[in-house]
């Protein structure tokens, strides 16, 4: 059964078994109603209130594990998630007050293995330290230790909680690392798939050019000597099978001819193929692919260059732009590969072109294209590219979204 989990599921159900265990000393509350004399404050005509406090106080940290554990990896944090994680934090420190003991620091170790995953490292530790060290003042009041006891007990659920502030950051750069393993896959499958059409493409020039430079000569040189016997043959029934032969030559040459135009005509790059893969699998982003089907191309280097700029557009979104869904949209038009995409991510007041936007733009320019590029404060990027379909470099004015 644990083999079917993830590591954040494995550390999410964790969390929220050590959240179940710790709230064992409020059953042992009710089971045995004398142990809150050995609570300070804890008189039998306050047990209600003390009890009530610590149950809201409790279950608000479960309840705000459970919410914001959920899809740990597959999703960017946000201002919400921080909110909420502050939230369990002084949750996890009220628990130990009401409680009187160090149960608030087990779930503060239950924090940390959430902070990789929501916070950069640094601030992640900072977080980890000083929330063990905002319980101190609990050790002081609830428990009645002294200062330098509750700051070396402090100090040691710093290194219980840096134990699975570690581990769950070994968990995200492993998720990290298998992500990244995903989406270079895609790549090699796309690229796999362009190969095999460029392959295919080429096979079938060189099988019409074969189909032209013998079987045609060779036809066209039989059809004029046979021409030549038609006029020398004087005999009527040697001379009709001449005829005859002639007219089946005639008659093959054309089937020849119309056979290499076929296979040269239809031996076109499907783009449409090699984008697909790209789309599939990409953690933490949903990519809506609507391209046109078939998207030919007969120059394999042009397409390569609208994949590399697809791939570059992806990896732009996960990485940068902040994206949950990315759309992108290809077609042709007016003798041109118009692919658009956008985004809605956090998007930018001011385009600041990177060496991946730059690199997109020189490809185009290289084979007749362009890219244009819109963006505003979250309201995502925007993605033009237009490239002739044709080897043959095409005017490419006029060519709107």
């Amino acid at each position: 059964m644990l083999a079917r989990l993830n590591h954040t599921q494995l550390l999410r159900y964790a969390g929220l078994f050590t959240w179940a265990m710790a709230g064992c000393w409020l059953v042992i509350m009710w089971i045995e109603p004398e142990a809150i004399a050995a609570i300070p404050g804890g008189e039998q005509h306050a047990f209600a209130l003390l009890v009530a406090r610590w149950v809201a106080v409790y279950l608000s940290f479960g309840v705000v594990y459970w919410w914001i554990s959920r899809s740990l990896g597959q999703r960017r944090p946000g201002f919400a998630d921080h909110a909420l994680l502050l939230v369990l934090t002084a949750s996890a420190i009220a628990v130990g007050f009401f409680s009187g003991s160090g149960t608030g620091s087990i779930l503060l170790m239950v924090v940390a293995g959430l902070l990789p995953w929501l916070l950069p490292v640094r601030v992640g530790v900072v977080w980890l330290v000083v929330s063990n060290l905002a319980i101190i003042p609990v050790f002081v009041e609830a428990i009645g230790l002294p200062l330098l006891v509750a700051v070396v007990q402090s100090l040691s659920y710093v290194g219980f909680s840096g134990l699975v502030f570690v581990t769950a950051l070994v968990a995200r750069q492993q998720a990290q690392a298998r992500d990244e393993q995903r989406r270079l896959n895609n790549e090699l499958r796309a690229t796999r798939a362009l190969l095999g059409e460029s392959v295919r493409v080429n096979e079938r020039t060189r099988i019409s050019r074969e189909l032209h430079d013998l079987l045609g000569h060779h036809l066209t040189a039989l059809s004029l000597n046979l021409e030549v016997a038609g006029h020398l043959a004087e005999d009527g029934r040697v001379k009709e099978h001449v005829q005859q032969a002639h007219t089946l030559a005639r008659l093959l040459l054309t089937d020849v001819r119309e056979a290499v135009s076929h296979l040269r005509d239809s031996g076109a790059i499907d783009l449409a193929v090699a984008l697909r893969p790209l789309a599939e699998n990409v953690p933490a982003l949903q990519i809506h692919m609507d391209v046109e089907e078939p998207l030919t191309m007969d120059d394999p280097e042009s397409a390569h260059v609208l994949l590399r700029c697809a791939q570059e557009i992806i990896t732009n979104a996960v990485r940068h732009a902040g994206a949950r869904n990315l759309w992108i949209n290809a077609r042709r038009h007016e003798g041109c590969i118009v692919m658009a995409a956008r985004d809605d991510g956090r998007g930018a007041d001011q385009l600041v072109a990177g060496n991946g936007l730059r690199g997109m733009r020189e490809r185009l320019a290289q084979y007749g294209g362009d890219l244009k590029i819109e963006t505003r404060p979250e309201a995502g990027f925007s993605l033009q590219l237009t490239l002739p379909a044709s080897a043959a470099i095409a005017a490419c004015e006029g060519v709107s979204a």
